[in-house]
């Protein structure tokens, strides 16, 4: 008797969510990569996870800690994810754990995105506007010395 398993339903335990608004943020390749993985990982009650830097790296293959913490950097700066140190007690003392990570609503990223985008249309609004008033000012000297210049001219012929 052959088994046909696309008809088998699939248990929920093998699959996470990632929101299709996560695809409008732009992010590159290492950060999709490392919120996916995080998303994955993460509790669903808490939100929460705290992979090392090394255990992410190995997941979504990339071999530099420094490469994964700048893309977690990214994604915090994103505003999807938040970021704890943690501190590990052994028997030989405190030492440093790894990052707690708060998986946070997407919603804030893209709210977050839209004020940045606001903000430096807003910026380049007024680059503009005090690039047109400083063009003013030299058109303006400008006008008043070749004004100098001619009246010099003629007082003097």
């Amino acid at each position: 008797m052959s088994i046909n398993i696309w008809n088998q339903p699939a248990p929920r335990t093998h699959y996470f969510s990632l929101p299709n608004e996560i695809f409008s943020l732009n992010l590159c390749a290492g950060e999709l990569a490392i919120y996916a993985y995080l998303l994955y990982l993460e509790n669903r009650k808490t939100h929460e996870c705290y992979p090392s830097y090394r255990t992410i790296g190995t997941a979504v293959g990339i071999h530099s800690k420094n490469t994964v913490k700048k893309y977690v950097d990214m994604l915090e700066e994103k505003r999807l994810i938040s970021t704890c140190p943690t501190k590990i007690l052994t028997a030989h003392g405190v030492r440093n754990g790894n990052l707690l990570y708060r998986i946070l609503p997407i919603v804030l990223a893209i709210q977050h995105r839209d004020r940045m985008a606001a903000w430096r249309a807003e910026a380049e609004h007024e680059r503009v506007k005090a690039n047109r008033a400083l063009l003013k000012q030299q058109r303006e000297r400008t006008n008043a010395m070749n004004w100098r210049t001619r009246l010099e001219r003629r007082s003097a012929g």
